[in-house]
């Protein structure tokens, strides 16, 4: 794929959260499991806006892909907490949100310098 970095590292992020899901009991997957995967399509959808849009308009569409990876975030936490799935993914996929908000964080200084 020819995207951004942040964007294939979403796009990375969005698979290994399918797995995830997969796996979860039946009650965890059509709550908990659907909501993670519904919030990194939705950080994926504003990082394309943000890609997309005149250097001006950036910015909001950036702190709204920022909210999503914070709640995405906290709703790993709560996998780990609950002990829904294998730890060792979700810390993976915990690295890699934070990588995620990293070059989020660097687009968005760049985006208001």
């Amino acid at each position: 794929m020819d995207e951004l970095p942040v964007i294939n590292r979403t796009y990375e992020s969005y698979k290994a959260a399918v797995e995830i899901t997969n796996h979860l009991e039946k009650k965890w997957r059509y709550s908990l499991g659907q909501s993670l995967e519904e919030t990194i399509l939705a950080l994926m959808q504003e990082l394309i806006m943000a890609k997309n849009a005149p250097k001006h308009l950036k910015a909001p569409y950036l702190i709204r892909a920022s909210s999503h990876v914070e709640i995405a975030t906290l709703k790993l936490r709560l996998f780990l907490e609950l002990d829904l799935a294998n730890e060792t993914k979700i810390f993976q996929l915990q690295a890699k949100f934070a990588e995620i908000g990293r070059q989020l964080g660097g687009w968005l200084k760049s985006v208001n310098s």
